[in-house]
């Protein structure tokens, strides 16, 4: 199934239920008035939502209208929790380097995660309002999971089965404050504005075998001002979701609508490109001997679309977004 969330005047906007095209929507208050009701209560609402899928996608509903990602909101305008790791090693050994910090300890062992805002996330064409150029703008692809209820102590298996619906994410960094505030060892907070997400929340199913081991194995092929960024590829997680829920949930359990984020989709090879811009610094600065990009200024746009192996459009829909100065 695919699910959007349309922006209106409430805290948690109106769920529609989107084909599988993306051309078609209906909304669905009989069954969830959004998408936060309906995870929390998803063994009661699975069935009917699924039968809403499945006439929409056979073209049966009289009620269907276009849908609009412009419309969207993100798909969950506010979570329960936003837990954001770094299950990319490459990304977290470069961001290393580029921060001049030591490593971190037993970190191919164990993720690395922050809790990040989860109460004003941003839609996938809305502009992103931020205080000065100077705070070092950057974009940052990733995936991520919204889970229904997970048991303290959940083994990897247990949690992965807990996955209720694959998000795609632009997680927004601050760089200029984001080394004291990792100095301070308090985790992000300033450095980390309002994170973004693609219009489509979708099931696993959606993905056939790009979903498998706890991976999202697809390309995200990242844009910015028009020119191509990067396209690195999900499989190469070092750390599985499962992995990752089991960490958040070691002495607490999570909440339905809880979300988790992957970190920077990051790939060893060169070649992939990068999904944010701090990466690309410091593989000038290793390879190169020199930063040579600078981070983004106000009326910046970046663009971010998930893409299967075989050249598909990937099931997230479009993050299109501009930079503007925050009034």
């Amino acid at each position: 199934m695919k699910f959007a969330t349309l922006a209106d005047d409430s805290l948690d906007g109106r769920l529609v239920v989107v084909s599988r095209d993306a051309q078609r929507a209906v909304a669905v208050p009989h069954v969830a008035p959004s998408l936060l009701d309906a995870l929390q209560r998803w063994d009661a609402v699975q069935v009917p939502l699924q039968a809403a899928y499945d006439a929409l996608n056979a073209g049966t509903l009289s009620e269907a209208f276009a849908f609009d990602p412009n419309a969207c909101a993100a798909p969950l305008p506010r979570s329960p929790q936003w837990l954001d790791g770094s299950a990319f090693l490459n990304h977290g050994r470069l961001m290393d380097q580029a921060f001049g910090m030591p490593p971190i300890p037993d970190f191919d062992t164990i993720p690395v995660m922050y809790q990040g805002a989860s109460d004003d996330f941003l839609g996938p064409t809305q502009d992103v309002p931020l205080p000065s150029e100077a705070d070092g703008i950057d974009f940052e692809g990733e995936f991520g999971v919204v889970v229904g209820p997970v048991p303290m102590a959940a083994t990897p298996a247990q949690a992965l089965a807990c996955v209720r619906l694959l998000v795609q994410i632009n997680d927004w960094s601050l760089r200029t404050l984001g080394p004291r505030e990792m100095r301070a060892g308090f985790g992000f907070l300033q450095a980390k504005p309002s994170t973004a997400f693609a219009p489509l929340a979708v099931t696993p199913d959606e993905l056939g075998d790009a979903w498998r081991d706890g991976r999202l194995h697809l390309r995200l092929q990242v844009q910015w001002n028009g020119q191509r960024f990067g396209e690195p590829h999900g499989g190469e997680m070092n750390f599985g979701f499962g992995e990752l829920l089991a960490h958040a949930a070691r002495t607490r359990r999570l909440t339905a609508g809880c979300i988790v984020g992957s970190g920077t989709v990051s790939n060893v090879s060169r070649a992939a490109g990068s999904a944010c811009i701090a990466e690309r610094r410091v593989i000038e600065k290793i390879d190169q001997g020199e930063i040579r990009t600078g981070f983004m200024r106000f009326g910046d746009r970046v663009r971010m679309q998930a893409s299967f192996d075989d050249g598909r459009p990937g099931p997230f829909g479009v993050i299109d977004q501009q930079v503007i100065a925050a009034r």
